[in-house]
């Protein structure tokens, strides 16, 4: 199977009950084919690109590709805490509101929701007083039912996996190096988890695999940030302080 068809499509990330294990090539994930897609509807809230980049400023397009200095440094960062941030609410929430059925499922969500708080303060940390602050979620059913929140889980980590991949070749200062590749193997193995226990452990499971291709696709800022905000995950008036 081809790297490109691993990358998570807009479909796979709606929250309206119809999150599907899915992929798409990644160069069909662009603005434009965005914006032909229209608004996404999801825990009560409709995200356009245009509002999300409103929102998220200055993590949106603020990254310049190929450039190496302390201030791209910051910019990718930035842009990483606002991943973690979502990851992080993604998994408290569920674990506060889902009586899980599956011990395993509550394991990984608990395991995880630990590591996603400490990337969350390690990210900031080395930001210092640059750090930004949480935007607000709603996640809908993603956070109260516990098949779509597994599901939900296996799209979100895979599309961390990428975007931290994506942006290996902008950094420079070797602490922000170390930082970003020690959070990336480890939401590596998050995805790896996922797929497991969401059916990847037999044989012929195909791409519900641990580890379905030989490499995975490096994602830019600007396409990851457009799916997350298609999801509705983000609430529009996010102004929040970040999370405890």
């Amino acid at each position: 199977m081809s790297p490109q068809n691993h990358f998570p499509s807009l479909d796979a990330l709606d929250v309206d009950g119809t999150v599907r294990q899915t992929a798409e090539d990644a160069g069909a994930l662009d603005r434009r084919s965005l914006l032909r897609r229209g608004a996404l509807v999801g825990g009560g809230a409709v995200i356009t690109s245009g509002m999300f980049g409103a929102m998220l400023s200055p993590a949106q397009a603020a990254i310049v590709n190929g450039k190496h200095s302390a201030a791209n440094d910051v910019a990718v960062l930035k842009y990483a805490l606002t991943l973690e941030y979502l990851e992080a609410a993604f998994y408290s929430q569920a674990l506060l509101n889902i009586t899980f059925k599956n011990e395993q499922n509550r394991f990984f969500a608990r395991v995880v929701a630990a590591h996603e708080k400490e990337h969350v303060s390690t990210l900031r940390t080395v930001l210092g007083r640059k750090k930004i602050s949480s935007p607000t979620f709603n996640f809908g059913d993603a956070v109260k039912d516990e098949a779509k929140f597994m599901a939900t889980a296996q799209v979100l980590e895979d599309t961390g996996v990428a975007a931290y991949a994506g942006q290996g070749g902008n950094l420079s200062e070797r602490k922000v190096i170390i930082a970003a590749l020690s959070i990336h193997s480890v939401e590596a193995r998050h995805a790896a988890w996922a797929r497991w226990l969401n059916g990847g452990f037999a044989p012929g499971s195909a791409d519900k695999s641990p580890a379905p291709v030989s490499f995975d696709v490096a994602v830019n800022e600007s396409d990851t940030l457009a799916a997350v905000g298609a999801t509705g995950f983000i609430v529009p008036s996010s102004t929040s302080a970040s999370p405890k």
